[in-house]
């Protein structure tokens, strides 16, 4: 797999090195590499508690992205998923301790738990005051004797470090911190596996399935699920939480794994605000990226109960642009739409003929989806199909309020429709097709008259012309043959989109971004639709 990477030598130095430049000199790190590599604030002055964290690398922004004024003293990272050394973690509790003490905030992993412990204790023979707390918050293998750290870890981040910042002592924070692991939970969700650098991909989770409860490395989930959609994945995942979750208001982590897009995260967030345990949750931090994965495309859910000092501690402002803050977590706010832009809704008028024409007209648009999408993908995002299908089952289900009888408002409301249902440029176009057809009908036109001003209106606003590769080399010729019959226009609209095949430069539209070999070969989906759609009609009447 292409990553943008060196070697797998040197990737973890060269990251945090562009850490460092980037964070405008608010970081640095010892001058141990490659071997200690310890991230550290810039102004620590040792006259506070200092909190060291760490662990493997590949977590990012954990733990590097969280050093800094109100989180993190110091990071010590690993290579990708593997404990730092003794020397390494000695090395950054002895760079950061001054006589307030150290807390060290390690995940429940063996190799962290050895190597941040006897690193705790050489650096107590040195004199220093050095507490440690061990993080087990992963609910996803109740029968595991000791439970893994994951990215509930992060509430002891903030609450530690929001209680260090204001000068509480090492152990009022120890306790802190342990309240607040007693009281975390957390469990995951992925729809694929991890790459890490340099080695293959383990394709383990087979097609159409999910894998519940995996860890942070890469390791299998408890076990594999049925995917159906951002819905039933949270269902699932807040199933496992539910009976872990005490009867008082929550703060939940919506986390990012790593290879989630933003838009997947925030109907992820949608979701749990309408699972069983939304009305329970009062805060959120996230949804982002938090505890990741590397490029896992998956999320997790931490939760935990929250006191009014723990609130207070977790929204306390802190320095690293990583943190996203703690917000409330509510209803969707709604409000109503400035004067002039809520719709009109004409009066509805039965017409049987023009409801089942336009019913039929949906029904060709829907069953065209798969492969106008499959066409749209060879020169553009593969999303034409859609959009006229969701256009359509839109305009199907607004049939019994559209004016049907009177020919000018029917066209004005269908542009008024696909105005409000339809994406793109498209939906545009289209409402302002059908908004010119009722202009026209009312100035006396018939319907081919009507339909043809609409595609003047169209050729106006847009730009574009027949030889353009548009919809409108099928379109044009159609609406040219229509007086000859519903067949007629159907075999010109066919050799139009036919004809699209062979420009291999666009001039309007989203294909004219593109070069002559993405478009050789290919009619445009625009135009392939319009000939399906009468076709359909032609075959049918």
């Amino acid at each position: 797999m292409k990553q943008f990477m060196n070697a797998k030598e040197t990737l973890i130095t060269e990251a945090i090195d562009g850490v460092l430049r980037a964070s405008g000199g608010a970081l640095v790190r010892l001058d141990g590499f490659p071997h200690i590599k310890v991230v550290l604030r810039a102004d620590w002055d040792r006259s506070k508690v200092a909190l060291v964290s760490g662990g493997g690398s590949g977590h990012e922004p954990s733990h590097a992205g969280f050093v800094g004024q109100g989180l993190l003293t110091a990071a010590v990272c690993g290579d990708v998923f593997a404990s730092p050394s003794v020397d390494a973690v000695l090395a950054g509790i002895l760079a950061v301790t001054g006589s307030a003490g150290c807390l060290l905030i390690v995940k429940n992993y063996t190799g962290d738990r050895l190597n941040f412990g006897l690193a705790a204790e050489r650096a107590r023979a040195f004199g220093l005051k050095v507490a440690m707390v061990v993080v087990d918050d992963d609910i996803a293998l109740p029968e595991l004797p000791q439970a893994r750290g994951v990215a509930g870890t992060l509430f002891v981040h903030k609450i530690a470090g929001a209680m260090a910042e204001a000068g509480a002592d090492l152990e009022r924070i120890a306790t802190a911190a342990q309240a607040v692991i007693r009281g975390a939970i957390s469990i995951g969700m992925s729809l694929d596996t991890c790459t890490v650098p340099g080695s293959p991909k383990e394709d383990r989770i087979n097609p159409g399935k999910a894998e519940l409860g995996l860890g942070i490395h890469g390791e299998a989930g408890i076990e594999q699920v049925a995917f159906t959609g951002a819905k039933a994945a949270m269902a699932m995942v807040v199933d496992r939480l539910l009976p872990h979750m005490a009867s008082c208001d929550h703060v939940a982590m919506l986390n990012n794994l790593g290879g989630t897009t933003p838009l997947e995260m925030s109907v992820l967030a949608e979701e749990l605000g309408r699972s069983a345990l939304g009305s329970r949750v009062k805060w959120i931090i996230g949804p982002a990226a938090l505890m990741t994965s590397l490029d896992m495309h998956g999320f997790s859910v931490s939760l935990l109960p929250v006191t009014p000092e723990q609130e207070l501690a977790l929204a306390a402002p802190v320095a690293p642009a990583a943190w996203p803050g703690l917000h409330r977590f509510g209803p969707v706010g709604v409000r109503p739409l400035p004067d002039g832009l809520t719709p009109i809704k004409p009066e509805p008028s039965p017409h049987p003929q023009r409801a089942d024409l336009i019913a039929r007209c949906c029904r060709a648009l829907i069953a065209a989806e798969v492969d106008l999408n499959a066409l749209d993908a060879k020169s553009g995002d593969g999303d034409t199909g859609s959009t006229l299908a969701g256009a359509a089952r839109a305009l199907a289900a607004a049939l019994d309020r559209l004016p049907l009888a009177d020919t000018t408002q029917m066209y004005r409301a269908i542009g008024t429709e696909l105005s409000q249902t339809m994406g793109g440029s498209s939906g545009v176009l289209l409402a302002i097709f059908f908004t010119a057809a009722g202009d026209a009908a009312a100035g006396g036109k018939n319907w081919v008259g009507a339909l043809s001003a609409g595609l003047d209106r169209v050729q106006q606003v847009g730009g574009a012309s027949a030889g353009d590769r548009t919809m409108i080399d099928a379109l044009a010729p159609a609406l040219a043959a229509l007086p000859d019959g519903v067949a007629a226009a159907a075999a010109a609209a066919r050799q139009g989109a036919d004809g699209t095949s062979a420009m291999t430069r666009a001039k309007a539209g989203r294909s004219s971004y593109l070069s002559a070999d993405k478009l050789s070969g290919h009619n445009d989906p625009g135009a392939e639709a319009v000939a399906r759609l009468l076709e359909d009609l032609a075959q049918k009447l």
